[in-house]
């Protein structure tokens, strides 16, 4: 099986530790664990004995998953080590060979490149900038057919920070059951949204429906690697068996640190800080885009922080950023890594400060090339 590279994480992993501002987290500033927890909490976690834990999450740690999920338990949840291992089983547990799956792009793209690989048909449902981020829903209905065995979709999503309308959620799951396709949702960026309110998932919705969560966005811990699938109890023994073949188990502390966090009152915590800190970021990268050279334009997502910001320059997204990179020492994502040259993806979640420092990096690089407006 040939797999292509996936550029995305390949260029954060190849530089986002050797320059002096990376700015292309989707996330939040993660927390330190004497920020998250209580002194006695974290001299108790000195005292774990580092063996194996449960192989698809521990009991009690399943069940404060599945209290997210209205109508779920413990048997519905398999936890991964991040949702990049949940998306990986997810498509690995339902495509094949000769299959066709309809994926929103722009997207994280580690679907389609797992899809690709397996020999199954992408079929690419676009979000439409004209639309605020939305899908056109007339093509939605010409991409799903017969053939369809996976609609994938990111809520709210990655690039463009976007949280599906009702009516096109309505629309999607039609489809699905128009179908009976599968429908994934990667639903990692829920609880990060800039209004304080949680969007609406798609639980509860159909009932050959999975949903990935975990803890790397929202709750700004990427550092766990904890990661879930949510879905029906055959679906969900079926993926907790594959991942016997990939990572046979969350890590201890990670469990451990995970039930914690997913307490009501620790989770509300949580989401208020990071929330709070997204809020404040965008009014500062919104206030910095009026104030650029070059023009910029934004459509100011819903949730997560990461901004997919347009310019207006004669030059190709990878060409920007890699000089943005070897010139200012900063990192950025180009649109390129998500099939939209033109755009940039922009991180806000950060230390303010460093946020802010950052920024005043790119500034100057886009004042050197303001007479390359387009």
């Amino acid at each position: 099986m040939q797999i292509e590279i996936f550029e995305l994480e390949r260029v954060q992993s190849l530089w986002e530790n050797r320059v002096e501002f990376n700015l292309t987290e989707s996330g939040v500033h993660p927390y330190t664990l004497n920020e998250l927890l209580e002194e006695k909490d974290v001299a108790a976690l000195a005292d774990l004995r580092l063996g194996y834990g449960q192989t698809n999450g521990s009991i009690v740690l399943r069940e404060a998953i599945a209290a997210l999920y209205p109508g779920a338990g413990s048997d519905n949840v398999v936890v991964t080590n991040g949702s990049a291992e949940a998306n990986f089983v997810a498509a690995w547990s339902t495509l094949d060979d000769g299959d066709e799956i309809v994926y929103m792009v722009p997207n994280y793209l580690q679907i389609r490149g797992i899809s690709r690989a397996m020999g199954v048909t992408v079929r690419p449902l676009r979000l439409r900038a004209e639309l605020g981020w939305q899908p056109d829903l007339d093509e939605l209905d010409t991409l799903v057919t017969a053939r369809t065995k996976v609609i994938a979709i990111c809520n709210p999503n990655n690039p463009t920070g976007m949280t599906l309308s009702a009516e096109a959620m309505n629309a999607i799951v039609s489809a699905a059951q128009r179908c009976g396709a599968w429908l994934f949702v990667d639903e990692v960026y829920r609880g990060a949204e800039l209004d304080g309110k949680d969007s609406a998932s798609f639980w509860g919705r159909y009932d050959r429906l999975v949903i990935t969560g975990g803890l790397s966005k929202a709750y700004a811990l990427p550092g766990l690697r904890l990661g879930w699938l949510v879905g029906p109890v055959d679906f969900i023994e079926a993926a907790w068996a594959r991942t016997d073949y990939t990572s046979i188990a969350p890590g201890i502390l990670s469990d451990e640190v995970a039930r914690f966090a997913l307490q009501p009152s620790l989770r509300a915590r949580i989401l208020e800080r990071n929330r709070s800190l997204l809020r404040d970021n965008l009014a500062t990268l919104q206030a910095w885009i009026a104030e650029q050279p070059v023009e910029m334009t934004l459509t100011p997502p819903k949730a997560g922080g990461m901004a997919f910001v347009r310019y207006h320059l004669d030059m190709n997204s990878t060409e920007l950023t890699t000089r943005l990179r070897e010139e200012k020492s900063v990192l950025i994502v180009a649109g390129d890594c998500f099939g939209l040259d033109g755009y940039l993806r922009i991180g806000f979640g950060a230390d303010p400060e460093y946020l802010h420092r950052g920024l005043e990096r790119i500034g100057e690089f886009l004042d050197g090339c303001r007479m390359l407006r387009a």
